[in-house]
C-alpha cells in the first residue's frame, strides 16, 4: 500500500471511531504481522497471511478467516467474495483512488496493473458499493467497469495534523532546497509544461513523488525545457512532515497531471495556503473548483508567473478556504451514512 493510502486508511479509521453511531464499534482487519495502533479501536483482527500473500489470495477470491459484518476498505484491497447483505446484513465496500492501471499502465509494473484490474472486476461483481473521491472519477469509472449505480463519492483530505513543522527550515536544508521554488507534480510527459512554467517565473522547480529510478529522465525533461540540472530538484516519496516543510518554502504548486486520480498534493498545498495552478482536467475542475487557477497546459507559464506575483495572495486565500471542504471526520460521517443506506 502506498504511503498516501496507508495514511488515508489510518485517518479514516480514526474518523470512523470518532463518529461511530451509538452501539457501533470499529475493528481493523490486517495482514499477519501488521501493527495498528489507533485510540478507540475495539479490536484488531489479524489474518494468517502476510500482505503480499493476502493480496494474491483475495485476487482469486479466497478469503479465509475474514468473517462477515460491515467491511469498509480504504482501497481495493478487500475480501471481495459472495455474501448475503439482505439476510446476514454483511456488507463489503471498497475505495478506488486512481485509475492509473487503466489510463497509464506503463507507469506501473505488470503485476500491479493485473492486480488492480482483477480487483476492480471482483468489486464490480461482489462489492455493495464502490467509493471514489470525486464525481469526475465516478463518471470515468462507469466507463471502465460495470458498476451500475453502486458508485458513491466520498472525498479524501490532507493528513490529520498536516501543519508546517517547527523544524521546516532544517528539513528543507536537509533536502538541499533553495528558497521560493515551484513545486511540480505530474507524469514524466506532463512535467514538461511545469518546468517551462518554472523557467518563465525565474524559479527553481521541486518535483515531488518521482518514481524510483526516474530522476535522470526527469532531469533530461527539465533541461529540454530550459531548466538546468542544478535548478531541478527531483525528490521521491517524502514523509508527511517533509512534504509540509517543502510546501512551506514554495511560492506555488503547479499540478500538471491529467490522470483521473485524487490530487493528494493539491489538497495539501491548499491546506497550507500555497497558491495552486493546475492543468485543466475533469478531476481538477471537480476538486479545486475556485480554490486555484485551472488553465490549459499552454497557459501554465503565464498562470504560474501570476501565482508567484500579483495573484499570490488571492490564490493563497482561495485555496485555504477551499481546503476546508475536505476533512476525514466529514468523510467518516459519509461512510457511516453509506452503510446505513445499504
Amino acid at each position: 500500500m502506498s504511503p498516501d493510502l496507508a495514511s488515508a486508511a489510518s485517518d479514516l479509521a480514526a474518523g470512523l471511531i470518532a463518529t461511530a453511531p451509538s452501539g457501533c464499534d470499529v475493528e481493523a482487519i490486517v495482514p499477519a504481522s501488521a501493527e495498528v495502533s489507533i485510540p478507540g479501536m475495539a479490536d484488531v483482527r489479524q489474518l494468517p497471511l502476510a500482505r503480499r500473500e493476502l493480496a494474491a489470495s483475495w485476487q482469486i477470491g479466497l478469503a479465509p478467516g475474514v468473517g462477515g459484518g460491515m467491511i469498509h476498505s480504504a482501497s481495493l484491497m478487500a475480501p471481495l467474495v459472495r455474501h448475503d447483505r439482505v439476510h446476514d446484513h454483511d456488507q463489503t465496500t471498497v475505495t478506488v483512488w486512481d485509475l492509473q492501471a487503466w489510463e497509464a499502465p506503463d507507469c506501473l509494473s505488470k503485476t500491479a496493473v493485473a492486480w488492480h484490474r482483477a480487483m476492480l472486476k471482483r468489486a464490480a461483481k461482489h462489492a455493495d458499493a464502490i467509493v471514489v473521491p470525486s464525481h469526475a472519477m465516478a463518471e470515468r469509472l462507469t466507463e471502465i467497469a460495470k458498476v451500475g449505480s453502486r458508485v458513491r463519492v466520498i472525498p479524501g483530505a490532507a493528513p490529520d495534523g498536516f501543519v508546517v513543522p517547527l523544524d521546516a527550515a532544517a528539513r528543507r536544508d536537509a533536502l538541499s532546497l533553495p528558497a521560493g521554488y515551484i513545486v511540480l507534480t505530474g507524469s514524466l510527459e506532463s512535467l514538461r509544461a511545469g518546468f517551462a512554467a518554472a523557467v518563465a517565473a525565474g524559479r527553481d522547480a521541486v518535483v515531488l513523488d518521482a518514481p524510483e529510478g526516474a530522476e535522470p529522465r526527469i532531469a533530461e525533461v527539465a533541461a529540454a525545457a530550459g531548466l538546468p540540472e542544478s535548478r531541478a530538484h527531483i525528490r521521491g516519496s517524502l514523509s508527511r512532515d517533509d512534504r509540509a516543510a517543502v510546501f512551506a518554502g514554495a511560492a506555488a504548486l503547479a499540478a500538471t497531471g491529467e490522470l483521473t486520480a485524487w490530487p493528494w498534493r493539491v489538497i495539501e498545498a491548499m491546506t497550507l495556503g500555497v497558491p495552486v495552478v493546475a492543468v485543466d482536467s475533469a478531476t481538477h475542475r471537480d476538486v479545486i473548483v475556485d480554490g486555484g487557477a485551472i488553465v490549459a497546459a499552454s497557459d501554465l507559464p503565464a498562470a504560474v508567473e501570476d501565482a508567484v506575483g500579483a495573484g499570490a495572495r488571492r490564490l493563497s486565500v482561495l485555496g485555504a478556504d477551499r481546503s476546508r471542504a475536505f476533512s476525514w471526520m466529514s468523510s467518516a460521517e459519509r461512510v457511516w451514512g453509506l452503510h446505513a443506506d445499504l
